[in-house]
């Protein structure tokens, strides 16, 4: 057995709870790190965190044992149980608080949803309705990680059924929650037309910026806050003007809703940065896409590439 495969083994059956994870649970370098710690933490348990980023062997080396490609990886028990995805889909039904063996307050029955069809929308769904099954129905899903999903399909035993704009919406009582206060449209765009859901219950998501768009902004006086996350010898070989470096006093004062864009050297490390400002409460934040290596090739030649 290699060096890593018996350091693997022996935190896992060391440990109740192991997390292979990017950062720590104190500071998660990725939102998706972070989501696993904090789902753990409602679940109140303790967690043996293990930072793949310091170690890159054993950043390969746990792929290769769980045979999955993705960080973060939880064990409970000695047994894999998977990425941050499924521990919530497992801890929002209960079966993550069986599997640890604690306890949590059951849940409040859910209520019927709200939701809102525009007229376009209606339109469009009624136009496909002859598309559907016999006994399909119009269902609307969003799931945990607040991916939507509507289409036509069987009803079942104890769904919500919504009217709005004359079409009735059937809705699993799982996902009651996340619907309520759903708005669905029909619109035109770029590349034709298509639904949209607009959901105020989703969580604030890093936005991307190319450096072309980065630039019009600049130039036009926009009012944005640039930030360079990279090391002070990155900055001292190439920057953009315009970035200051990020630190606790550069955040300080900042509105919440203010819009941030972050950048690095080719978008990875400001990517993850992101995330951490966006579990701070900030809501409007932009990962450049490309970072300073971008603005090189394709905006100010005079920057150094590196």
């Amino acid at each position: 057995m290699s060096d890593v495969r018996q350091q693997i083994d022996e935190l896992i059956h060391h440990h109740k709870v192991v997390l292979f994870m990017k950062g720590t649970r104190s500071f998660p370098q990725c939102g998706f790190s972070a989501r696993a710690i904090e789902i753990f933490k409602r679940c109140g348990v303790q967690v043996k965190d293990v930072n793949v980023l310091a170690d890159p062997t054993m950043r390969q080396g746990i792929k290769d044992y769980s045979n999955w490609p993705t960080i973060p990886q939880a064990y409970i028990a000695g047994q894999f149980v998977g990425g941050s995805d499924i521990l919530l889909e497992m801890y929002e039904s209960g079966e993550l608080q069986k599997l640890l063996g604690v306890e949590t307050p059951a849940a409040p029955p859910a209520t019927a949803p709200r939701l809102t069809v525009t007229e376009a929308a209606a339109r469009a769904f009624q136009a496909a309705t002859p598309d559907a099954g016999p006994n399909d129905v119009l269902r609307l899903d969003v799931s945990p990680t607040f991916q939507v999903d509507l289409f036509f399909g069987p009803t079942v035993k104890d769904d919500f059924v919504v009217e709005s704009a004359g079409l009735r919406v059937h809705v699993a009582p799982g996902a009651a929650a996340r619907v309520d206060g759903v708005t669905i449209d029909f619109v035109e765009g770029p590349n034709g037309a298509g639904f949209r859901v607009d959901n105020p219950n989703e969580p604030p998501k890093v936005k991307t910026m190319t450096v072309r768009e980065l630039k019009a902004k600049l130039d036009a006086g926009e009012a944005l806050h640039l930030f360079d996350v990279r090391t002070d010898r990155e900055r001292a070989t190439a920057s953009i003007a315009a970035a200051r470096p990020l630190d606790d006093k550069a955040l300080a004062g900042l509105a919440k809703d203010a819009p941030i864009v972050l950048h690095c050297h080719h978008g990875m490390r400001s990517r993850s940065a992101a995330e951490r400002l966006l579990q701070d409460g900030f809501r409007n934040v932009y990962n450049l896409t490309g970072g300073i290596d971008a603005w090189s090739a394709e905006v100010d030649p005079s920057v150094p590439r590196y």
